[in-house]
């Protein structure tokens, strides 16, 4: 409760607490680790020493809300954003930048929901053709044009009763988001050469860039951000950095 002493044996290797060096012994109260104190031993190795609240219900939030690795306090407001939204069918939209963990964040709202034992269909919009746009998410009938020799289900098809992320949504082409809009409003889409069908899913959808700036339709971002979620960076979850390195090592 008192914080910890570090004491320095006369051979040991050099020790400088938050960039002054030390020699015997040096006392780090309460107060210095709840903030933080940057150790470099031997001028090689940097270590942070950082007092972080870590109680059982922690590990239980965890595995509840998502394989998220840490106990920060940013994670832990995720966790349960999370687990306030999961239950219902609102569409969300997650915003984070590139590698934050946007897909966890989707797999933790898929398995904490109702619709956890139906499908989740991850789909990276960025990496479909403009032009194959449509085919993709709501499917194509045969004979709808020259090579579709079969019936194909979408995306959408895919997901039924399920949940449909789609990261990079910005990256939706724009001839195809009146058709993504209707499908968000009625539920129902329409293949290529095909009959309108309705389908239920749960749409999540996921972007790092501003939506907003890029042309992108006012009508269907208000669909799909009916709750918004912010994932943040390392950054901002200093305090997970040991637990991940643990994690990974």
């Amino acid at each position: 409760r008192a914080g910890i002493t570090l004491h320095l044996p006369a051979h040991g290797s050099s020790l400088h607490v938050d960039g002054q060096a030390i020699i015997g012994s040096h006392q780090l109260s309460r107060a210095d680790l709840g903030r933080g104190v940057v150790l470099l031993v031997a001028r090689r190795l940097v270590l942070l020493l950082k007092l972080v609240s870590v109680g059982t219900g922690t590990e239980t939030k965890a595995n509840r809300y998502g394989s998220f690795i840490g106990a920060s306090p940013a994670l832990d407001l995720l966790r349960n954003e999370i687990g306030a939204v999961a239950p219902t069918d609102a569409a969300v939209m997650l915003r984070g930048e590139s590698g934050t963990g946007k897909e966890l964040a989707a797999q933790a709202i898929h398995d904490s929901s109702p619709r956890r034992e139906q499908p989740l269909v991850a789909v990276n919009m960025a990496a479909i053709p403009a032009e194959l746009a449509a085919a993709e998410l709501f499917g194509v009938r045969k004979g709808a044009f020259t090579g579709a020799d079969t019936d194909k289900p979408g995306y959408f098809q895919q997901a039924a009763g399920g949940t449909l992320f789609l990261d990079e949504v910005g990256a939706c082409p724009e001839p195809v988001q009146p058709l993504l809009l209707r499908a968000l409003e009625s539920g129902e889409v329409q293949r290529a050469g095909g009959r309108i069908e309705t389908v239920d899913v749960r749409v999540v959808s996921a972007t790092d860039a501003g939506v907003e700036e890029q042309g992108f339709s006012a009508a269907l971002l208000h669909r799909l951000a009916v709750v918004t979620l912010r994932v943040p960076p390392l950054r901002d979850r200093v305090e997970d950095v040991g637990l991940l390195f643990f994690h990974f090592l």
